[in-house]
Protein backbone atom coordinates (compact mmCIF):
# COMPACT_ATOMS: atom_id res chain seq x y z
CA UNK A 1 0.00 0.00 0.00
CA UNK A 2 1.10 3.57 -0.62
CA UNK A 3 3.11 5.00 2.29
CA UNK A 4 2.67 8.77 2.81
CA UNK A 5 5.85 10.76 3.33
CA UNK A 6 4.14 13.61 5.15
CA UNK A 7 1.45 12.71 7.68
CA UNK A 8 -1.37 15.26 8.09
CA UNK A 9 -3.21 16.07 11.26
CA UNK A 10 -6.99 15.88 11.21
CA UNK A 11 -8.92 18.85 12.58
CA UNK A 12 -12.58 19.73 12.92
CA UNK A 13 -13.45 23.40 12.50
CA UNK A 14 -16.89 24.91 13.22
CA UNK A 15 -17.99 26.59 9.99
CA UNK A 16 -21.55 27.85 9.44
CA UNK A 17 -23.16 25.43 11.88
CA UNK A 18 -21.22 22.46 10.47
CA UNK A 19 -18.19 20.62 11.80
CA UNK A 20 -15.77 20.86 8.89
CA UNK A 21 -13.11 18.18 8.61
CA UNK A 22 -9.76 19.59 7.53
CA UNK A 23 -6.41 17.93 6.85
CA UNK A 24 -3.37 20.03 7.70
CA UNK A 25 0.21 19.31 6.62
CA UNK A 26 3.12 21.26 8.07
CA UNK A 27 3.14 24.25 10.37
CA UNK A 28 2.46 27.95 9.80
CA UNK A 29 5.44 30.27 9.70
CA UNK A 30 6.25 33.92 8.96
CA UNK A 31 7.80 33.04 5.59
CA UNK A 32 5.07 30.59 4.55
CA UNK A 33 2.02 31.44 2.49
CA UNK A 34 -0.73 28.98 3.45
CA UNK A 35 -1.64 26.65 0.59
CA UNK A 36 -5.38 25.87 0.58
CA UNK A 37 -6.25 22.86 -1.59
CA UNK A 38 -9.90 22.10 -2.37
CA UNK A 39 -11.12 18.86 -3.92
CA UNK A 40 -13.67 18.05 -6.59
CA UNK A 41 -17.08 16.39 -6.70
CA UNK A 42 -17.25 13.00 -4.99
CA UNK A 43 -13.68 13.33 -3.75
CA UNK A 44 -12.03 14.06 -0.41
CA UNK A 45 -9.22 16.19 1.01
CA UNK A 46 -6.93 13.15 1.32
CA UNK A 47 -6.88 13.06 -2.47
CA UNK A 48 -4.07 15.66 -2.34
CA UNK A 49 -1.75 13.44 -0.28
CA UNK A 50 0.30 12.38 -3.31
CA UNK A 51 0.96 16.00 -4.34
CA UNK A 52 1.86 17.07 -0.80
CA UNK A 53 4.30 14.16 -0.59
CA UNK A 54 5.88 15.28 -3.87
CA UNK A 55 6.52 18.88 -2.76
CA UNK A 56 10.24 19.67 -2.55
CA UNK A 57 9.63 22.34 0.10
CA UNK A 58 7.93 22.19 3.48
CA UNK A 59 4.60 23.97 2.94
CA UNK A 60 1.76 24.77 5.29
CA UNK A 61 -1.13 23.03 3.52
CA UNK A 62 -4.81 23.10 4.45
CA UNK A 63 -7.34 20.85 2.68
CA UNK A 64 -11.00 20.60 3.73
CA UNK A 65 -13.57 17.95 2.98
CA UNK A 66 -16.41 19.96 1.40
CA UNK A 67 -19.78 19.91 3.18
CA UNK A 68 -21.38 16.50 2.77
CA UNK A 69 -18.12 14.86 1.61
CA UNK A 70 -15.54 12.91 3.55
CA UNK A 71 -15.83 13.45 7.29
CA UNK A 72 -17.47 16.89 7.07
CA UNK A 73 -21.08 17.06 8.17
CA UNK A 74 -23.79 17.53 5.61
CA UNK A 75 -26.31 20.33 6.23
CA UNK A 76 -29.80 19.61 7.50
CA UNK A 77 -31.13 19.90 3.96
CA UNK A 78 -31.93 17.67 1.00
CA UNK A 79 -29.92 19.49 -1.68
CA UNK A 80 -26.81 21.61 -2.07
CA UNK A 81 -26.45 25.21 -3.30
CA UNK A 82 -23.21 26.13 -5.05
CA UNK A 83 -22.72 29.54 -3.35
CA UNK A 84 -22.45 27.72 -0.01
CA UNK A 85 -19.06 26.35 -1.06
CA UNK A 86 -17.75 29.89 -1.56
CA UNK A 87 -18.98 30.97 1.85
CA UNK A 88 -17.53 27.85 3.49
CA UNK A 89 -14.18 28.57 1.86
CA UNK A 90 -14.31 32.18 3.06
CA UNK A 91 -14.83 31.08 6.66
CA UNK A 92 -12.09 28.45 6.31
CA UNK A 93 -9.52 30.94 5.01
CA UNK A 94 -10.44 33.39 7.77
CA UNK A 95 -9.78 30.61 10.28
CA UNK A 96 -6.40 29.47 8.95
CA UNK A 97 -5.06 32.74 7.50
CA UNK A 98 -6.98 35.63 9.06
CA UNK A 99 -4.44 38.32 8.26
CA UNK A 100 -2.94 37.34 4.92
CA UNK A 101 -3.91 36.00 1.47
CA UNK A 102 -3.35 32.36 0.55
CA UNK A 103 -2.28 30.27 -2.39
CA UNK A 104 -5.48 28.56 -3.54
CA UNK A 105 -5.50 25.27 -5.46
CA UNK A 106 -8.70 23.66 -6.73
CA UNK A 107 -9.43 20.54 -8.76
CA UNK A 108 -12.53 20.09 -10.94
CA UNK A 109 -15.52 21.34 -8.91
CA UNK A 110 -12.98 22.73 -6.46
CA UNK A 111 -11.34 24.60 -9.34
CA UNK A 112 -14.69 26.14 -10.28
CA UNK A 113 -15.24 27.20 -6.68
CA UNK A 114 -11.71 28.61 -6.43
CA UNK A 115 -12.18 30.71 -9.58
CA UNK A 116 -15.47 32.19 -8.38
CA UNK A 117 -14.15 32.79 -4.87
CA UNK A 118 -11.04 34.53 -6.21
CA UNK A 119 -13.22 36.97 -8.16
CA UNK A 120 -15.52 37.62 -5.21
CA UNK A 121 -12.68 37.93 -2.65
CA UNK A 122 -9.64 38.96 -4.72
CA UNK A 123 -7.80 40.33 -1.69
CA UNK A 124 -7.78 36.88 -0.04
CA UNK A 125 -5.93 35.03 -2.83
CA UNK A 126 -2.26 35.56 -3.74
CA UNK A 127 -1.93 32.82 -6.38
CA UNK A 128 -4.65 30.59 -7.88
CA UNK A 129 -4.09 27.19 -9.48
CA UNK A 130 -7.06 25.70 -11.32
CA UNK A 131 -6.73 22.00 -12.15
CA UNK A 132 -9.39 21.05 -14.72
CA UNK A 133 -12.06 23.36 -13.26
CA UNK A 134 -13.86 24.23 -16.49
CA UNK A 135 -17.22 25.49 -15.32
CA UNK A 136 -20.43 24.41 -17.01
CA UNK A 137 -22.09 24.78 -20.44
CA UNK A 138 -23.86 28.05 -21.13
CA UNK A 139 -27.61 28.09 -20.47
CA UNK A 140 -30.52 30.09 -21.83
CA UNK A 141 -33.46 31.56 -19.87
CA UNK A 142 -35.83 29.29 -21.81
CA UNK A 143 -34.32 26.32 -19.97
CA UNK A 144 -35.50 27.60 -16.56
CA UNK A 145 -38.96 25.92 -16.42
CA UNK A 146 -37.51 22.52 -17.28
CA UNK A 147 -34.61 23.00 -14.86
CA UNK A 148 -36.88 23.76 -11.91
CA UNK A 149 -39.10 20.79 -12.81
CA UNK A 150 -36.05 18.49 -12.97
CA UNK A 151 -34.87 19.77 -9.60
CA UNK A 152 -38.21 19.01 -7.97
CA UNK A 153 -38.38 15.57 -9.61
CA UNK A 154 -34.92 14.71 -8.32
CA UNK A 155 -35.80 15.87 -4.81
CA UNK A 156 -38.69 13.42 -4.84
CA UNK A 157 -36.40 10.65 -6.10
CA UNK A 158 -33.97 11.44 -3.27
CA UNK A 159 -36.71 11.15 -0.64
CA UNK A 160 -37.81 7.84 -2.17
CA UNK A 161 -34.27 6.57 -1.62
CA UNK A 162 -33.55 6.28 -5.35
CA UNK A 163 -30.35 8.33 -5.40
CA UNK A 164 -28.34 6.36 -2.87
CA UNK A 165 -24.67 5.77 -3.59
CA UNK A 166 -23.41 2.31 -4.40
CA UNK A 167 -22.15 0.14 -1.56
CA UNK A 168 -19.18 -2.22 -1.73
CA UNK A 169 -18.56 -5.52 0.03
CA UNK A 170 -14.98 -4.63 0.90
CA UNK A 171 -12.39 -1.90 0.73
CA UNK A 172 -10.89 -3.84 -2.19
CA UNK A 173 -14.14 -3.27 -4.05
CA UNK A 174 -13.82 0.46 -3.46
CA UNK A 175 -10.24 0.41 -4.74
CA UNK A 176 -11.39 -1.47 -7.81
CA UNK A 177 -14.02 1.19 -8.47
CA UNK A 178 -11.38 3.93 -8.24
CA UNK A 179 -9.13 2.10 -10.68
CA UNK A 180 -12.03 1.47 -13.07
CA UNK A 181 -12.81 5.18 -13.11
CA UNK A 182 -9.16 6.14 -13.51
CA UNK A 183 -7.17 3.68 -15.59
CA UNK A 184 -3.87 5.30 -14.60
CA UNK A 185 -4.37 4.90 -10.86
CA UNK A 186 -1.95 2.32 -9.47
CA UNK A 187 -3.06 -0.44 -7.12
CA UNK A 188 -1.07 0.88 -4.15
CA UNK A 189 -2.58 4.36 -4.44
CA UNK A 190 -6.07 2.98 -5.00
CA UNK A 191 -5.81 0.82 -1.89
CA UNK A 192 -4.72 3.83 0.16
CA UNK A 193 -7.33 6.21 -1.28
CA UNK A 194 -10.16 3.71 -0.80
CA UNK A 195 -9.79 3.90 2.98
CA UNK A 196 -10.30 7.67 2.84
CA UNK A 197 -12.93 7.72 0.11
CA UNK A 198 -15.27 5.25 1.86
CA UNK A 199 -15.99 3.77 5.27
CA UNK A 200 -17.80 0.61 6.43
CA UNK A 201 -21.36 1.05 7.73
CA UNK A 202 -23.11 -0.87 10.51
CA UNK A 203 -23.78 -3.74 8.10
CA UNK A 204 -20.14 -4.01 7.08
CA UNK A 205 -20.79 -2.51 3.65
CA UNK A 206 -18.34 0.12 2.45
CA UNK A 207 -20.11 3.38 1.64
CA UNK A 208 -18.65 6.28 -0.32
CA UNK A 209 -18.23 9.32 1.95
CA UNK A 210 -20.54 11.58 0.02
CA UNK A 211 -24.16 12.59 0.45
CA UNK A 212 -26.47 11.29 -2.29
CA UNK A 213 -28.09 14.73 -2.28
CA UNK A 214 -25.04 15.94 -4.22
CA UNK A 215 -26.55 14.17 -7.23
CA UNK A 216 -29.49 16.59 -7.37
CA UNK A 217 -29.28 19.16 -10.15
CA UNK A 218 -28.88 22.83 -9.26
CA UNK A 219 -32.24 24.56 -9.56
CA UNK A 220 -30.73 27.74 -10.96
CA UNK A 221 -29.16 28.04 -14.39
CA UNK A 222 -25.43 28.51 -14.94
CA UNK A 223 -25.06 32.13 -16.04
CA UNK A 224 -21.93 32.59 -18.14
CA UNK A 225 -22.38 36.37 -18.19
CA UNK A 226 -22.13 36.44 -14.40
CA UNK A 227 -19.17 34.06 -14.42
CA UNK A 228 -17.26 36.29 -16.84
CA UNK A 229 -17.80 39.31 -14.59
CA UNK A 230 -16.40 37.32 -11.67
CA UNK A 231 -13.44 36.10 -13.73
CA UNK A 232 -12.73 39.70 -14.65
CA UNK A 233 -12.51 40.61 -10.96
CA UNK A 234 -9.73 38.08 -10.26
CA UNK A 235 -6.50 39.90 -9.46
CA UNK A 236 -4.34 36.89 -8.56
CA UNK A 237 -2.18 35.27 -11.25
CA UNK A 238 -3.88 32.05 -12.39
CA UNK A 239 -2.17 28.79 -13.30
CA UNK A 240 -4.57 26.79 -15.46
CA UNK A 241 -3.62 23.10 -15.77
CA UNK A 242 -5.42 20.77 -18.17
CA UNK A 243 -5.07 17.17 -19.23
CA UNK A 244 -4.09 16.60 -22.85
CA UNK A 245 -7.11 14.29 -23.16
CA UNK A 246 -9.74 17.06 -23.59
CA UNK A 247 -12.21 15.78 -21.01
CA UNK A 248 -14.85 18.33 -22.02
CA UNK A 249 -15.27 16.57 -25.36
CA UNK A 250 -15.93 13.29 -23.56
CA UNK A 251 -18.32 14.73 -20.98
CA UNK A 252 -20.39 17.17 -23.01
CA UNK A 253 -20.35 15.74 -26.56
CA UNK A 254 -20.09 19.15 -28.19
CA UNK A 255 -22.44 21.00 -25.82
CA UNK A 256 -19.43 22.68 -24.21
CA UNK A 257 -15.95 22.70 -25.72
CA UNK A 258 -12.42 23.38 -24.61
CA UNK A 259 -12.33 26.27 -27.07
CA UNK A 260 -15.32 27.85 -25.29
CA UNK A 261 -13.58 27.48 -21.94
CA UNK A 262 -10.41 29.06 -23.28
CA UNK A 263 -12.50 31.96 -24.57
CA UNK A 264 -13.91 32.47 -21.07
CA UNK A 265 -10.39 32.50 -19.63
CA UNK A 266 -9.67 35.63 -21.65
CA UNK A 267 -11.70 37.52 -19.04
CA UNK A 268 -8.99 36.77 -16.45
CA UNK A 269 -6.18 39.35 -16.28
CA UNK A 270 -3.26 36.92 -15.98
CA UNK A 271 -3.43 33.23 -16.94
CA UNK A 272 -0.62 30.78 -17.51
CA UNK A 273 -1.98 27.72 -19.32
CA UNK A 274 -0.27 24.33 -19.03
CA UNK A 275 -1.27 21.05 -20.66
CA UNK A 276 -0.19 17.89 -18.85
CA UNK A 277 0.63 14.80 -20.90
CA UNK A 278 -0.07 11.24 -19.75
CA UNK A 279 -2.75 12.32 -17.30
CA UNK A 280 -6.52 12.21 -17.19
CA UNK A 281 -8.95 14.36 -15.26
CA UNK A 282 -7.45 13.24 -11.93
CA UNK A 283 -4.21 15.10 -12.58
CA UNK A 284 -3.17 15.08 -8.95
CA UNK A 285 -3.36 11.27 -8.88
CA UNK A 286 -1.82 10.60 -12.28
CA UNK A 287 1.10 13.04 -12.18
CA UNK A 288 1.51 14.26 -8.58
CA UNK A 289 5.22 14.98 -9.01
CA UNK A 290 4.59 17.18 -12.05
CA UNK A 291 1.70 18.96 -10.34
CA UNK A 292 3.86 19.57 -7.27
CA UNK A 293 6.66 21.02 -9.41
CA UNK A 294 4.25 23.24 -11.38
CA UNK A 295 2.71 24.56 -8.17
CA UNK A 296 5.99 25.28 -6.43
CA UNK A 297 7.42 27.07 -9.48
CA UNK A 298 4.20 29.07 -9.78
CA UNK A 299 4.16 30.04 -6.11
CA UNK A 300 7.62 31.63 -6.29
CA UNK A 301 7.15 33.56 -9.56
CA UNK A 302 6.32 37.27 -9.41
Amino acid sequence: MYQPRRIPRSEFVPIRNLQYHVLVWGEPGPAKVPVVMVHGWMDVAASYQFVVDAFAQDHYVVAPDWRGFGLTQGPDADNYWFPDYLADLDFLIDHYSPGAPVHLVGHSMGGNIAMLYSGARPQRVRKLANLEGFGMPATQPAQAPQRYAAWMDQLKAFHRGELDLKRYDSVAGVAGRLMKTNKRLSQDKADWLAQHWARPDADGQWRVLGSPAHKIINAQLYRVDEVLEIYGAITAPVLNVESAEDNLAEWWKGKYTLAEYHERLKAVSYVCRTVLQDAGHMLHHDQPEKIATLLEEFFVTN
